[in-house]
């Protein structure tokens, strides 16, 4: 299917989600997550009318920045090693894995302007899954005072891979109590407004718990 399609599906989806719990659908901003897909097919996405684009390697971001230049907003959704983050400052608007002070650190060396961070939470406790524990936030966020070109624009997790919506539910509810935590600090360096949460198979729900990003790469793009 073209990806006008799937938005038109995905749209409908989210208005009828939105409607149920009296939310402005225009309060959720679609990412198309484009790591799987070639420049073409993204291209496509952003003739569609995403405006934002997500990858997770460096390779892939650069790559299709190349390409596509500033007609997107880009996010750098995976996990970021220290030494990579010179290769992607300065084409990635948003960094979703934000998760130790090395990286702010770095972060913060090489940009010559704040840069939108969320920081990456581990609400459901799996091993395989990277972020921070969630009783290490507040400390962290606290700690980023140090660093001038970090603005926490807000929380980002991966749920876990299950069926079981009370657990999906659940992993969502803790960021969004997360963020309520932090905003509660009145921290200017962290304004903490977004919530980056919900893939194609569990956007719906994270939606419900107020997520304002959600990440869709297979059920948009292929």
């Amino acid at each position: 299917m073209s990806v006008a399609d799937n938005l038109n599906e995905i749209n409908a989806r989210i208005e009828n989600t939105c409607s149920k719990i009296g939310r402005n659908p225009n309060e959720i901003q679609i990412i198309a997550v484009t790591k799987y897909v070639d420049i073409d097919r993204a291209k496509e996405a952003l003739s569609a009318g995403i405006s934002h684009l997500g990858e997770n390697r460096n390779e892939g971001l650069s790559e299709k920045y190349t390409a596509i230049g500033s007609e997107a907003k880009w996010h750098f959704i995976g996990t970021l090693q220290t030494r990579k983050v010179k290769e992607i400052i300065g084409k990635a608007d948003y960094i979703h894995s934000l998760d130790r002070i090395s990286l702010a650190k770095e972060i913060s060396k090489r940009a010559d302007n704040k840069i939108d961070c969320f920081i990456q939470v581990n609400t459901s406790g799996e091993e395989s899954k990277h972020g921070m524990a969630p009783n290490e936030v507040l400390p962290f966020v606290n700690e980023l005072g140090s660093f001038p070109y970090i603005n926490v624009a807000g929380l980002m997790t991966m749920a876990p891979n299950t069926d079981d919506t009370t657990v999906l539910r659940q992993s969502f509810a803790r960021l969004r109590e997360l963020s309520e935590e932090v905003r509660a600090l009145n921290l200017p360096y962290a304004p903490c407004k977004e919530l980056s949460m919900g893939m194609s198979n569990d956007f719906e729900i994270a939606i419900e718990e107020g997520a304002t990003f959600i990440r869709i790469g297979s059920a948009l793009v292929g």
